[in-house]
């Protein structure tokens, strides 16, 4: 008795793990079932050559930017700058560009569902992207030959309007030496997303936000300028000599010297705060594609190095899509929408996706912060950066020249937001060694901007 006992106690063990199992594969074939039918080793939905032989990507406007021919060969929009200043939202025929569509979406193109898996799928989905082809066009060029990244995005409702990474090249003629090439060095890497960057003046943004909140006096403070100060033995140098100067005007003249003084006076644990707040040492997803994290070095710096922690140099480094979603939660009183590139989709009976729902973020800055902070940022245009350049827009912005190296040109960022009621859009602009930051990302973010707001 006692030994059919316990075998029939083995037995439910072993039904318990059976059914745990069972319990663990449905949720894994629900929550990623559609990459398992999507993988490249389908021979359903790849073509010989590993195309993925089903499915249309398209831009807001409807533009087809690749389609499947009748041949079952994959094929791309007829501009080659288009081609390539839509690759890393698009993809490669090689699957090299992990951040593409088809690659990231192939389970939304092939149209597979729960219940139908990918039956059907030798037409697919329409996929529409969030993306304007043109402002992508604008941004490539715009870019002149330079590696960096372009991004407009919409801060109440999330829809990424421009994103543009390059070195890029054309998918339908692939560089013989782009793995030798420098001047294609990371094209397979989409820089909005996966890289981060030295921010330079744009991180003092945050070192502001820090300021506002933790020194009651702030607004009521003037410094004294004379193009350098000694923080803890160590010299830290600005880009001029600004006199005296309040808060307004040395956010205007981005002076190192008051900068770097008040991060040394806020102290570690303050400028760490603030810049998780902001959301700037996290991971966004976009659509499911992971963004890189930002990494900053605070609390083991002496003063000096956290001086220079504020103004953005030491070693702060930025991901350009959590930078873009900070200055939307600025236009927005403090809370922005989460960044997304899909549209919609469309099946082959015309049967549209659900509509997309708009996620927040958290409160990335408090709002009266945020208000006062955005009026410092639309006074910098007006006094620095030159309105006219930015025809209307009610603009705010903050420009950054950050040193990456003895020898090597700077990064110049440019990043800001419109309060325009009818363009609520905040926008990141990075060259890498471009130089200046308000010469020569600002008139990249010029470009862009113009075209999205006056249609040029």
């Amino acid at each position: 008795m006692k030994k059919i006992e316990r075998r029939a106690f083995v037995c439910r063990i072993l039904a318990g793990v059976l059914a745990l199992g069972l319990c663990l594969f449905v949720g894994k074939w629900f929550l990623q079932g559609g990459k398992w039918v999507s993988a490249a080793f389908n021979r359903h939905l790849y073509n010989n050559a590993g195309q993925l032989s089903c499915g249309t990507v398209l831009d807001r406007d409807g533009d087809v930017l690749t389609t499947v021919n009748e041949n079952g060969e994959r094929s791309y929009y007829d501009n080659a700058t288009v081609r390539k200043a839509t690759l890393h939202v698009v993809g490669d025929l090689q699957g090299n560009i992990g951040t593409g569509a088809l690659n990231a979406f192939a389970d939304k193109l092939t149209g597979y569902n729960f219940i139908n898996g990918a039956y059907g799928a030798t037409q697919g989905n329409d996929l529409y992207l969030t993306i304007d082809a043109r402002y992508n066009y604008i941004a490539y060029e715009a870019l002149g030959g330079h590696s960096g990244t372009v991004a407009v995005y919409n801060y109440k409702t999330g829809e990424i309007l421009c994103l543009a990474s390059a070195p890029s090249y054309d998918p339908l003629n692939v560089p013989e030496d782009i793995e030798t090439n420098d001047k294609y060095k990371g094209a397979y890497l989409n820089r909005f997303l996966s890289s981060t960057f030295t921010p330079g003046s744009v991180f003092k943004t945050v070192t502001l936000a820090a300021a506002l909140e933790q020194i009651p006096d702030l607004n009521q403070r003037t410094w004294n300028c004379e193009g350098s100060v000694q923080i803890g033995g160590d010299t830290i140098t600005c880009s001029g000599t600004h006199g005296t100067q309040d808060i307004t005007a040395a956010m205007a003249n981005s002076c190192n010297v008051v900068f770097a003084q008040l991060a040394a006076e806020l102290g570690a644990d303050v400028m760490e705060t603030y810049t998780e707040k902001a959301g700037l040492m996290d991971s966004y997803s976009i659509n499911g594609l992971p963004t890189a994290k930002g990494t900053f070095s605070f609390q083991e710096a002496t003063d000096s190095q956290l001086g220079w922690a504020g103004v953005g140099q030491y070693q702060d480094q930025v991901n350009p899509c959590a930078l873009m979603v900070y200055m939307g939660a600025i236009a927005n009183g403090g809370k922005a929408a989460v960044p997304y590139l899909i549209e919609k989709t469309v099946s082959p009976l015309g049967l549209p996706s659900l509509p997309h729902f708009t996620r927040k973020t958290g409160t990335l800055i408090e709002s009266g912060t945020a208000g006062q902070i955005a009026d410092m940022m639309a006074n910098n245009v007006v006094a620095t950066y030159g309105a006219s350049r930015f025809p209307n827009m009610d603009i705010c912005a903050k420009s950054g020249t950050a040193e990456v190296g003895e020898g090597q040109s700077p990064h110049a960022w440019f990043a800001g937001f419109l309060r325009n009621e009818d363009a609520p859009y905040a926008f990141v602009v990075l060259v890498e060694n471009g130089g200046g930051g308000s010469s020569v990302a600002g008139t990249v973010a010029s470009k862009v901007l113009d075209a999205v707001v006056n249609g040029y």
